[in-house]
């Protein structure tokens, strides 16, 4: 479980987040929404060690995230970043292999559990064919999938994704999080992303926080939290809230009469 407990953040004297709270149960799937400079990606990049706190705590499970090494942190927490950050001269394998470093030994050599991992990261993820060719010989959307393997290849309880749809095609963001929904339900990970896109959001989320101005507005159910009354206070646009018609979750229109 990933225990969010009143965190502050500021960028240098400016209070970014206040005060946030949120737990996220093993096998569960939470979404951030809220529009551009509301804190999602605040919220992720604190939570991941990158941003120090103000104040507050970040715990998995019995672990104080601020009290554990980098490495046992990695062990605890994996990041799928907004930003591509893969070696360009990477081959997909040695890039997914990355996920392994906080397991391996001071030569670091990968034993054969590591290699097992990263085989099955890259399978689940539906990479198999481009595991020997080079990183930046692939598209956005394959290296997107192969941040998602370096994560699943970590091993770790908590996966955090920061807007992993952004740029990419339908088919890709589908894959994405069909896979990270599936992998949260039968590894009993604790999922925490921001999206953009609040019917993907609605599809692929059991639980929501809206945040705006860096404090979280309300969580809950997507058809608790995406009502008319929090979208359009939040956004400022007028929306249409529509049931979905197949399946049994709001459905977020733009009205633009």
């Amino acid at each position: 479980m990933l225990n969010i407990q009143s965190i502050t953040v500021n960028y240098g004297e400016t209070e970014i987040l206040h005060q946030v709270s949120l737990k996220v149960e093993a096998g569960e799937v939470v979404s951030l929404i809220g529009p551009n400079g509301a804190g999602k990606t605040t919220l992720i990049r604190a939570v991941s060690g990158v941003l120090p706190l103000r104040s507050g705590i970040v715990k998995v499970g019995e672990y104080d995230l601020a009290n554990v090494s980098i490495s046992e942190r990695a062990k605890l927490l994996a990041v799928v970043p907004q930003a591509r950050k893969l070696p360009p001269e990477y081959t997909v394998q040695q890039a997914v292999l990355m996920g392994r470093t906080p397991y391996l030994g001071w030569l670091g050599n990968p034993s054969r559990a590591d290699v097992e991992k990263v085989n099955w990261a890259i399978d689940r993820t539906q990479i198999t064919k481009f595991a020997g060719r080079r990183v930046d010989e692939l598209s956005g959307g394959e290296q997107q999938l192969v941040l998602v393997a370096r994560a699943l290849a970590q091993d770790s309880p908590v996966v955090l994704l920061d807007e992993p749809t952004a740029h990419l095609d339908l088919r890709h963001q589908a894959t994405i999080l069909d896979l990270v929904h599936k992998l949260a339900r039968e590894r009993q990970l604790a999922v925490l992303m921001s999206l953009h896109d609040l019917n993907l959001v609605s599809l692929y989320s059991d639980r929501i926080a809206l945040l705006s101005e860096g404090r979280i507005l309300t969580v809950g159910n997507p058809r608790e939290v995406l009502i008319q009354e929090n979208l359009s206070e939040v956004y400022k646009v007028p929306l249409d809230i529509i049931p979905h018609p197949y399946r049994d979750v709001p459905l977020v229109l733009l009205d633009g009469h």
